[in-house]
């Protein structure tokens, strides 16, 4: 089974924190195993190449800029 790296960019803030709210519940939904990290540096974010948080990274791939996604537009991006 593959386990995911799930990451979660942004400074801190209430919709970086609904996002990995919201990534949890997707994560439990699907039953699968994942790990999951906020980013809030700066630095890290920037080497990433995102300019606009919150983002959402699945397995170092960037799926998300700018905006809070749903539990239910997060779990097809945990299925690729």
């Amino acid at each position: 089974m593959t386990t995911f790296k799930v990451e979660v960019l942004g400074s801190g803030c209430k919709k970086g924190q609904q996002l990995e709210a919201n990534a949890r519940m997707a994560i439990a939904t699907l039953g699968i195993e994942a790990e999951v990290f906020h980013i809030t540096d700066v630095v890290e974010i920037a080497k990433r190449g995102v300019m606009s948080t919150p983002a959402l990274v699945v397995n170092d791939r960037v799926v998300s800029k700018g905006q809070v996604l749903s539990p239910e537009q997060i779990q097809p991006l945990l299925r690729e």
